[in-house]
């Protein structure tokens, strides 16, 4: 499937007794003065799109810092910035969107742009470089989860593919990266344009995008906006978003055999110190059918590891060195011999000093 077009941008709280507050006090007074933390902008605020805010961080405990970079990421964008990349250049896909120096106001902080195309859930990760003499450098990082919304109004939504979607005809067999079949999950581009000029990528629930299909037969709606091929015939999906609609013929003729979509198994979430060796098991993965499963592995939160053995049953990585405990986050696609893959699956891992 080739794609034209390019978008231009993309509680009520119990009551504790006064010693439990105090004690939660003392506690947070602590992590704030021991770990490197970006305090502003806050966790799980909204930024309206193409804005300028203030970047500001606690370096914590943490001396040395010689410079703060920061980039923004999708909720689930898998490129992510090297970790001992020293240069911040080079493979890193994401650009750097502002470096923080100890002269700046505020100190390795400073006037932050919001991404113009930005919508939906983003992430914001401070990578701070800290200077150990003739040891060369080391890296530490936090990152916040924000919400950015355009000021302006959604004009008009639509499906960024070949219409009418035709899957599994000639031409067509791999059109999303395997071949087309009974089971099959994919994702279908899609794009809105808003009244400030700007196109911004809105496939994901978390932008406000709901996918309906006319004949669950033929195509299933999944959670997060996934779809599956699950019968030969013509359906139509429309995309609603923000009073918006658009739809999509799709025209599926895959190979009858029954066939079930496999089932993703990360492992448990798990905790390790810095330094250790982590493995990454999708063991517990299965196909319906007993087929022979193909893994693919991607980091999704944290600073960049060098994730080894990525399309195997079982990954692994180095835990880089950390001042403070630090979440990193993992995906987890399988797939089997027909091409039917899985829902995602995902494993935390908190690595501690």
């Amino acid at each position: 499937m080739s794609v034209t077009r390019q978008p231009s941008g993309v509680r009520r709280q119990a009551w504790r007794p006064a010693a439990a507050l105090g004690l939660a006090a003392i506690l947070l007074t602590s992590e704030s003065a021991f770990a490197f933390k970006i305090t502003e902008p806050v966790d799980g605020t909204t930024l309206a799109s193409g804005a300028t805010v203030t970047a500001r961080v606690d370096l914590g405990k943490d001396s040395g810092i010689v410079a703060v970079r920061y980039y923004w990421y999708g909720e689930q964008d898998e490129a992510l910035v090297e970790q001992d990349d020293a240069t911040a250049t080079g493979s890193i896909v994401a650009p750097v969107v502002l470096t923080g120096q100890a002269q700046h106001t505020p100190p390795f902080g400073g006037p932050l742009l919001v991404p113009k195309g930005g919508v939906g859930p983003m992430r914001l990760l401070a990578v701070a470089e800290i200077s150990r003499g003739r040891l060369g450098t080391r890296s530490i990082f936090d990152e916040v989860m924000v919400q950015v919304a355009p000021k302006a109004d959604l004009t008009a939504i639509d499906f960024e593919t070949e219409k009418p979607l035709q899957l599994g005809r000639t031409g067509q067999s791999a059109a999303f990266g395997h071949v087309d079949s009974l089971g099959k999950i994919f994702e279908l581009p899609v794009v809105g344009d808003f009244a400030d000029g700007i196109t911004r990528r809105i496939s994901t629930p978390g932008t406000g995008t709901h996918y309906e299909s006319s004949d669950p037969k033929i195509i299933k709606v999944l959670p997060g906006g996934l779809l599956q091929i699950t019968g030969n015939g013509k359906a139509v999906l429309t995309v609603i978003n923000r009073g918006q609609q658009a739809h999509l013929d799709v025209d599926v003729n895959v190979n009858e055999e029954p066939n079930q979509a496999p089932l993703a198994d990360a492992g448990a979430d798990k905790t390790v110190k810095s330094g250790a060796k982590v493995k990454l098991s999708g063991l517990k993965s299965r196909d319906p059918e007993g087929e022979v499963l193909y893994y693919t592995w991607s980091q999704i939160r944290g600073s960049k590891v060098s994730l080894l053995d990525a399309n195997n049953s079982e990954a692994s990585f180095l835990a880089p060195t950390v001042s403070e405990p630090r979440t990193y986050r993992f995906k987890l696609r399988v797939t089997d011999k027909n091409g039917a893959d899985s829902l995602p699956a995902f494993v935390n891992v908190r690595v501690e000093p």
